[in-house]
């Protein structure tokens, strides 16, 4: 959770909403991270996960992620729980709960719908003071 915490630190820095994002392979080592990149490339898909999941997918010259783990610092939106599903990423693990937006636990479980064909292991709250704290102080000092 450090390097995506580090992620999104980044992504702040170019006043992105500080999402960071890692791809974890089953050795443990990192194969990819992302912050939020919206504002930097005005690209609306550039979710810290859906960039983070590209790399991942780059640097192993294929698709399916079934054995990797991916590690974001908010839960993920609907955009962002699709595509886990669609690369089939193997593990989830996630910082702080979005209950305005959260894909995964908060207002829908779209990674673990029987009704796909894949089905993601969730693991929420870790780190999830850290997590919401970089939100929390992302919004004081841009909100009125």
């Amino acid at each position: 959770m450090s390097v995506a915490l580090e992620q999104a630190d980044h992504a702040a820095a170019h006043d992105d909403v500080p999402i960071g994002a890692v791809v974890v392979n089953p050795e443990g080592l990192v194969i990819s991270a992302a912050g939020n990149e919206r504002e930097l490339t005005g690209d609306p898909t550039a979710h810290a996960e859906v960039l983070a999941i590209k790399r991942a997918a780059e640097t192993i010259d294929g698709w399916r992620l079934d054995d990797h783990t991916l590690v974001v610092t908010l839960e993920p939106c609907t955009m962002c729980a699709g595509a886990l599903v669609q690369a089939r990423i193997g593990r989830l693990v996630f910082g702080a709960y979005d209950p305005k937006a959260g894909a995964v636990a908060s207002l829908w479980d779209v990674v673990r719908d029987s009704r796909l064909n894949h089905r993601v292991e969730v693991t929420g709250g870790i780190d999830e003071e850290a997590c919401g704290r970089v939100l929390r102080d992302f919004f004081e000092h841009r909100r009125p």
